[in-house]
């Protein structure tokens, strides 16, 4: 009773300290996700890569991250061991192939290969730093959880960032710099450790093959993990055609030079930060299943709009970037609530079999949208839609839910 007790309060005491940290080496660990697309101007030059090529590095980090989240979810492995141990090596790990894609790869094939290591790095970084989250803050998981994911949201958008301060740079600096970012991160997680409120690791134990499968026959999980997927095929997708996006914003009577195209990218990307922090103050009031149709709402109707506002110019921006806001805020509310929904021993194993999925039905759409762009112009934004739209009819049995458990405990 008295290690249960000191458990509860323990954590209390500096976790906003510790919760700053873990989403301080979120944004630096993530932004090795876009290091490669931010450059990508001087990168296909210097490559003799075409346009659509940015759907290839782009689907081979994608396609390294579903495998390491896989890998991890079916063999247990992401509850086997600590999670801060597995977050640092991982955020070593890719960062020397980030280093490596930007100082000794040569083309494509080359390039795509160590970008796919990349991707199954970001798998003990991305899904273990959600883990961390709810180690340390299990009851303000929704609100923690949107920081995370903030940063997420934040580092995918720095190397634009990056790129839109050292326009003059080569784009191997502009991609390695991210490496330096990532190499932070795993140092800080691995002074910091994990927090008490999920079971210790059992590293002895046998693998759990396909024992997290079971997760799948709780109603509240299938319905989290199905608006999750829906919003997935939005989301990737419309990050990795943001400078198009742009471009068709400002229309052919605004030529955009490189620096303007990385800015507004970042801030377009980096507008889902602010999106997922509301969200998690949001959460306090409608839940997290009421931010997420939210979220979910705003960006279908965005992606609706676009269309008609492509071209002119400080409208077609705005509404880019209340596309960047509403995108991404409800991401954080699935994760909360699948984890919620999940055993406590199956949490990092929960979390990591929906990010697989999630991000496996993300090539897809990237791949279609990266090739399509060139054609379909901004009349591509439809074709990310039926996403959101999808998702909201999978989240609707949980919204629905919450008013009637609220009616419930007035009650009692």
């Amino acid at each position: 009773m008295t290690d249960s007790l000191s458990t509860r309060r323990g954590p209390r005491r500096g976790s906003p300290g510790r919760l700053g940290l873990i989403v301080l080496a979120e944004l630096f660990g993530t932004s090795l996700w876009f290091s490669a697309n931010a450059a990508f101007d001087d990168l296909a030059r210097a490559w003799h890569l075409a346009p659509s090529d940015v759907g290839t590095l782009t689907i081979a980090v994608q396609s390294g991250f579903i495998a390491g989240t896989m890998l991890f979810a079916l063999t247990g492995f992401a509850d086997r061991f600590a999670a801060s141990r597995l977050f640092a090596a991982c955020a070593l790990i890719g960062a020397a192939a980030n280093a490596a894609f930007a100082f000794a790869a040569g083309g494509l094939v080359a390039g795509s290969v160590l970008r796919f290591v990349v991707g199954f790095s970001l798998a003990g970084v991305y899904p273990v730093g959600m883990k961390l989250v709810v180690s340390w803050e299990p009851e303000r998981a929704g609100e923690a959880l949107a920081w995370l994911v903030g940063m997420l949201t934040l580092g995918t958008a720095l190397p634009h960032a990056i790129r839109a301060a050292g326009v003059g740079w080569p784009w191997q600096w502009v991609a390695a710099a991210s490496s330096l970012l990532a190499v932070m991160a795993a140092v800080a997680i691995a002074f910091l450790g994990d927090g008490p409120h999920l079971p210790k690791p059992r590293g002895r134990a046998g693998l759990r093959m396909g024992a997290v499968l079971g997760v799948w026959r709780i109603p509240a999980f299938r319905s989290s993990a199905l608006a999750y997927f829906g919003h997935m095929w939005e989301l990737y997708a419309m990050w990795t055609i943001t400078p198009f996006l742009v471009a068709m914003a400002l229309g052919p009577a605004r030529p955009s030079s490189a620096g303007s195209l990385a800015t507004w990218s970042f801030l377009v990307i980096g507008a889902g930060a602010l999106g997922c922090i509301a969200g998690g103050f949001l959460s306090r009031r409608m839940g997290a299943a009421g931010v997420a149709a939210l979220g979910l709402a705003g960006s279908l109707a965005c992606g609706l709009a676009f269309p008609f506002a492509a071209g002119h110019g400080g409208a077609a921006l705005a509404l880019l970037l209340a596309w960047g806001v509403t995108v991404v805020m409800d991401s954080p509310q699935f994760s909360a609530l699948s984890a919620r929904a999940c055993p406590p021993e199956l949490v990092g194993s929960g979390l990591a079999i929906q990010n697989g999925i999630g991000f496996a039905i993300t090539i897809v759409s990237i791949n279609i949208a990266a090739r399509w762009i060139g054609s379909w112009g901004p009349w591509t934004a439809w074709f990310l839609v039926p996403g959101p739209l999808l998702g909201l009819m999978a989240i609707a049995p949980l919204v629905s839910a919450r008013p009637m458990r609220l009616a419930a405990g007035r009650t009692k």
